[in-house]
């Protein structure tokens, strides 16, 4: 577990829990999570759920899902708020399940803030973590042509070009379904990109490249 980043989330969790309020579930990451993490024969893990907003997404459109987070904070509310999905405290590098037993894992930007040198062996753990046939989907944030770390509001976190994020994907045995890249315009500054992949090479086909500008 990451104690400077559990803390650092802790000391900001009150703001980091009200970035949700509002229709946060629409446009085209939402689309994306419901079309590769929902109607799947298993359990779906959000680790690194957060407030547990997209763990309550997804058990509104039928998922058995586990919100996993290292910030009890975060953990608290989810259990208050969100009475649908089960949500416990714990890290997505030590998830205490068996290898191959979940349908889905969704990641969304809990990987920003590790190391690049690290990223290798968090996304193999995801791989033991699917059944065949599972599938990921992974936000981060996007850049032209080379990993570079940038002061986050919380902590330093990195950014990742999609095809060298989905090389790390491959490297770690899953094949790429689909991407999104997009921008939100009142932040020019920063861009995001997330990957749904599968474990089973029997998917594997042309990428669905999807690049928007979201006028939320």
């Amino acid at each position: 577990m990451n104690q400077p980043v559990r803390d650092a989330y802790s000391s900001l969790s009150e703001q980091y829990i009200g970035l949700f309020d509002g229709d946060w579930k629409t446009g085209d990451e939402a689309a994306l999570i419901r079309r590769h993490l929902t109607g799947l024969d298993g359990p779906v893990l959000d680790l690194g759920c957060g407030p547990g907003h997209w763990s309550a997404a997804l058990h509104a459109q039928g998922a058995d899902v586990t919100g996993v987070d290292m910030v009890p904070e975060f953990i608290e509310h989810a259990q208050v708020t969100f009475p649908g999905p089960r949500f416990r405290l714990g890290s997505m590098t030590e998830v205490d399940v068996a290898d191959h037993s979940v349908a889905g894992v969704l990641s969304w930007y809990s990987t920003i803030h590790l190391p690049p040198r690290e990223l290798d062996g968090v996304l193999a753990g995801f791989r033991r973590l699917l059944a065949p046939g599972g599938r990921l989907v992974i936000g981060f944030f996007d850049s032209d042509d080379e990993v570079a770390a940038f002061d986050h509001a919380v902590v330093t976190a990195y950014r990742w070009p999609v095809d060298t994020f989905s090389a790390r994907l491959a490297k770690a045995g899953f094949t790429e379904l689909e991407r999104l890249q997009h921008q939100f315009p009142e932040r020019p500054d920063r861009r995001y990109a997330a990957l749904a992949a599968t474990t089973s090479s029997e998917d594997e086909g042309t990428v669905d490249k999807v690049n928007c500008i979201d006028v939320r």
